[in-house]
């Protein structure tokens, strides 16, 4: 699992928010909508294949624009790995949160360009394997 906080909470309370959201969002059937509501918050979410990418949003945000923050991760996502796979996530872990890093920060939308993300990952990629020649 991945998972990226905004505002602060304990990790024992996060643990248990997560337990509940993905328990929520597990049991919705697949034709339902993507937005639903969630103590004073709202929850949005997205299936693609067997991943679920879940954004929990304060109840006056746009729950479109997080749909489409999701949608741009996960396109920036399949642009890096090709497809990307639980596996993709499982193995290189540190390269999505790079990835969520360069899109958004704060809790906002950073950059709304799948090649500039990439080309900044790229940049990364190319520190990594200098790094690990001088080893």
């Amino acid at each position: 699992r991945l998972k990226k906080g905004f505002a602060p909470c304990g990790e024992r309370e996060q643990f248990k928010a997560i337990r509940e959201v993905g328990s929520l969002v597990l049991s919705r059937p697949p034709k339902v909508c993507n937005f639903l509501e969630w103590r004073d918050y709202k929850i949005v979410y997205k299936r693609y294949a067997s991943l679920f990418f879940i954004s929990c949003i304060e109840a006056d945000d746009n729950e479109l624009l997080a749909l489409e923050t999701i949608h741009h991760f996960v396109e920036c996502l399949d642009r890096y790995f090709g497809n990307v796979c639980e596996l993709d996530l499982i193995f290189n872990f540190h390269k999505a949160y790079y990835i969520i890093d360069e899109v958004i920060i704060s809790g906002e939308i950073q950059e709304s360009s799948k090649r500039a993300v990439l080309h900044h990952i790229g940049e990364q990629d190319a520190l990594m394997a200098e790094a690990e020649k001088k080893k």
